[in-house]
């Protein structure tokens, strides 16, 4: 089944020709059938890119997904024409006042690391935004900085500056293969990093949270936090083959301080072209997690936030 988009959001014509199955919203009216409705908070500066990125891993499944995007209420982005922020975006004070409810939510990584997080200008919005989750969405999908957010909020485990960047496609393990978030996952698998912090395996542990994938060389990747329903992940499955290759390119000719990314390049030549070797972990990460929405969202979405049982007869 598709993912319905507007037919005039530009990831509709991107995913169409790369072969994704997608669905105009006149269409999937004409569907007897309950789409899963996901939403996708987008803190990311270029969000038609991360719109189509994360687009084309959640409409790959064949569950039909309804996309909403949200956007901070206030916070003005400088990177988006406003006419594509006002034709697709809806600020969260007004999902809020709906009193909407949502099977998954995705919230994304923001260029903000450097900022404790109560000196972001959109922190109590996001704490706001954290909170509402726990009564209008069945699960939450914090991503990078979002996940860092996230964790930070819930229970108190801090993020900390590295002297250099974790920058590259680092080889991951699998701590949980029984996990059902990575079902099909190999033993090891590369990753996409690319963050100025990281946090402290210890202290996310000692905050009884379960560490489903990680790194020897930049730490705690994936953690799942059953009580929030929240599955917090610091790296980027969602990343194009090119994605690093532009953060590299802007910062060299910016003059900034950066290394190439590492086992990212053919012999680490940044003059070669990258090689995608994360895309398939990306799809089942995310068919896992839709495949678990599915399993235990209640079939009348106004119950989610409620105890409800899923169908395996499991408490959800």
């Amino acid at each position: 089944m598709p993912i319905k988009l507007p037919s005039d959001l530009p990831a509709f014509d991107v995913l169409s020709n790369e072969g994704v199955m997608v669905m105009s919203e006149q269409l999937a009216a004409k569907q007897d059938i309950r789409p899963m409705r996901i939403a996708l908070l987008n803190l990311m500066p270029k969000k038609i890119q991360t719109e189509n990125q994360f687009a084309r891993l959640i409409g790959a499944t064949p569950l039909q997904v309804e996309l909403t995007l949200i956007r901070m209420s206030e916070h003005k982005t400088r990177n988006t024409a406003a006419e594509h922020m006002e034709a697709f975006y809806r600020p969260f004070s007004d999902i809020k006042e709906s009193g909407e409810k949502f099977d998954g939510l995705i919230i994304t990584g923001a260029p903000i690391e450097h900022l404790p997080f109560d000196q972001v200008t959109y922190w109590d919005e996001l704490c706001d935004v954290f909170d509402w989750t726990q009564t209008h969405v069945h699960s939450t999908l914090g991503v990078c900085w979002g996940g860092m957010a996230m964790i930070h909020y819930f229970h108190d485990v801090a993020k900390h500056m590295l002297d250099a960047k974790a920058f590259g496609a680092v080889r991951h393990h699998n701590h949980a293969p029984t996990s059902p978030y990575l079902r099909g996952f190999s033993d090891d698998m590369v990753i996409p990093v690319s963050r100025w912090t990281e946090l402290k395996r210890e202290e996310i542990t000692a905050a009884g949270l379960p560490i489903l994938i990680d790194s020897e060389e930049t730490g705690p990747c994936l953690v799942n936090d059953p009580a929030h329903r929240a599955l917090y992940i610091f790296n980027h499955l969602e990343y194009d083959s090119g994605t690093l290759k532009e953060e590299y390119d802007r910062d060299v000719e910016a003059g900034k301080p950066i290394n190439v990314p590492a086992n990212y390049y053919p012999e680490d030549d940044p003059t070669r072209e990258p090689q995608n070797r994360w895309r398939s972990h990306a799809h089942l990460l995310y068919a896992n997690w839709i495949h678990e929405l599915y399993l235990t969202t209640p079939f009348d979405i106004s119950q989610i936030g409620e105890t409800q049982t899923d169908l395996r007869g499991h408490s959800a």
